[in-house]
């Protein structure tokens, strides 16, 4: 078999999706769920089972353990049905946004998982939107079928209204909360019985002709068959139907209902997704769309973790293999410093748990032990020089000073900056006219996680003081007046020189950029 061959073969296995969800929406239990059923765990753990000093898989720092959410996002490798399954586990938490928007660029497709009795949330609207403007398909998971909630038609209505997007259920509830018997699939015209067990073994499938058949009225009984044939026949009539082209364009979401602590309705849904979900796609560079089955090696950086291992104060960069095939060892050039160099140790992830890898193919994704030579964004390839233009910056929208207690620290403080600001953690401003450091973030809870990891991993303990800024708009102009940006504002630099101003209101914002015509305020670093 020649390479390309092998490529293509190894390409068409591949599907690579994040899960995109509000906090509390069940997130990290359906990964845990969907890894069990491919064999990558013996026994999910729960967030919520400190007595057993168990947690989440995909939940690996220790703040996430003692906060119960996921605040870094994990990479998870696992084989089912001839197919290589990576999902990318993001932070549900709205002040972990920017981890998470960076995170879906290394993603082919994305999962959104929907609380049924809450709906389409705040942080899911804004996790929706990148997707969108990426154009990538979006499967959809309504969750916790098992409890009371919304009725799934007016779920399909909020989708539409509030995502703008249509979709086409693939299964339909029987029953739902205490009256829950099952699930019908629209598509294969069998029933899944809901047997309340924590085993997914335990879930029973049954063939049936149609949604009349005579099974089901025994099994649920007339009430709940009636409501079901209903509810099917208007589907049948007014609904959308299946169109693989629209859902592959993300203009078209199947819905799949289902419950993921209880194991219910999620097999059928891993099946349904692999057979519907794209295979890796062209990624996007400066000379235009390269092909996955391109026989030479290309990928990009798009999140770097310090202290992954606190034992071993490592730093892992973690790469989307765009096209080639990668090998354990094998020399290639860091586009960014024109350098080239060797990836020795390339590893795989359950979460914290690590593989070291030999070969590896376009859609994976692999961590690259990092001697603190790689950024965000860094392109590295065979051949040619390849640069990825995938990655966006976001504008921070909180702002505060930071200082250190102990100012003999100052060596592990700059390092610790340094890493922090590198893996997009914080981004990190100086002022121009005292001699301040300036930190932003998008949300809240990233500054506790500063903090937190400050003084966990480096030794320093940092005090923040909160600023009133709440806009960062990137300034381009050639002949830059420091003094128009005095008012409600304050003009800062950036850590690659380039000027940056922060502004208390919109209203500030606005009246600076009517004042200068002829300067270009950018919310992303030129």
């Amino acid at each position: 078999m020649s390479l390309s061959e092998e490529i293509k073969q190894e390409v068409d296995k591949r599907r690579t999706f994040a899960i995109i969800a509000h906090p509390d929406a069940g997130k990290t239990t359906l990964t845990e769920k969907l890894l069990l059923f491919g064999g990558a765990i013996r026994l999910a753990g729960s967030v919520k089972a400190r007595k057993a000093n168990r947690h989440a898989t995909s939940d690996w720092m220790e703040i996430e353990k003692q906060r119960g959410i996921s605040v870094t996002s994990s990479v998870m490798q696992f084989d089912y049905n001839g197919h290589r399954v990576n999902i990318l586990d993001t932070p549900g938490h709205q002040d972990f946004s920017e981890d998470t928007y960076r995170t879906l660029t290394a993603a082919d497709s994305a999962v959104m998982l929907i609380d049924v009795a809450k709906g389409v949330e705040a942080q899911t609207i804004k996790l929706f939107q990148v997707c969108r403007q990426r154009g990538i398909p979006i499967f959809t998971f309504i969750n916790k079928l098992d409890r009371e909630g919304k009725n799934p038609f007016d779920l399909m209505e909020e989708l539409e209204q509030v995502l703008g997007i249509r979709s086409v259920p693939m299964n339909w509830p029987i029953g739902s909360g205490r009256e829950l018997c099952g699930v019908y699939d629209r598509m294969k015209n069998q029933v899944e019985l809901f047997q309340g067990k924590d085993d997914h073994s335990t879930i029973e499938v049954r063939k049936v002709e149609d949604y009349n058949d005579p099974l089901i009225r025994e099994m649920a009984g007339d009430f709940l068959t009636d409501q079901l044939i209903g509810d099917l026949e208007l589907l049948d009539v007014a609904g959308d139907q299946f169109d693989y082209e629209k859902v592959r364009a993300g203009e078209l979401t199947p819905i799949f209902f289902g419950s993921a602590v209880n194991n219910f309705g999620v097999q059928t849904f891993l099946e349904n997704f692999l057979q519907m979900a794209p295979k890796p796609g062209a990624k996007v560079s400066e000379e235009g769309p390269i092909d996955p089955t391109d026989d030479k090696f290309s990928g990009y950086v798009f999140k770097i973790q310090a202290n992954m291992n606190p034992a071993h104060r490592d730093r892992i960069a973690f790469l989307r293999i765009c096209s080639g095939r990668f090998e354990r060892g094998m020399s290639v050039k860091h586009v960014r410093n024109g350098k080239t160099i060797k990836l020795a140790q390339p590893q795989q992830f359950l979460a914290q748990d690590r593989d070291i890898v030999d070969v590896a193919y376009p859609g994976d994704i692999i961590g690259l032990f990092d001697p603190g030579i790689f950024r965000i964004g860094d392109s590295l390839s065979q051949g040619k020089d390849i640069v990825y233009n995938e990655l966006p910056t976001f504008s921070p929208e909180i702002f505060a000073k930071v200082t250190i207690k102990n100012a003999l620290k100052q060596k592990q403080y700059q390092k610790g900056i340094d890493q922090l600001t590198e893996e997009g953690t914080i981004q990190v401003f100086y002022s121009t006219s005292f001699n301040e450091t300036i930190l932003g973030v998008v949300g809240q809870l990233q500054f506790e996680v500063f903090q937190y990891r400050m003084q966990a991993e480096y030794g320093v303990d940092v005090q923040l003081h909160r600023m009133t800024y709440q806009f960062a708009r990137w300034i381009v102009d050639d002949n830059i007046d420091p003094g128009k940006f005095r008012i409600n504002s304050t003009l800062v630099k950036d850590k690659k020189d380039n000027y940056v101003a922060l502004f208390e209101n919109e209203y500030a914002m606005r009246t600076a950029m009517e004042k200068n015509p002829n300067t270009k305020f950018l919310e992303v670093a030129p």
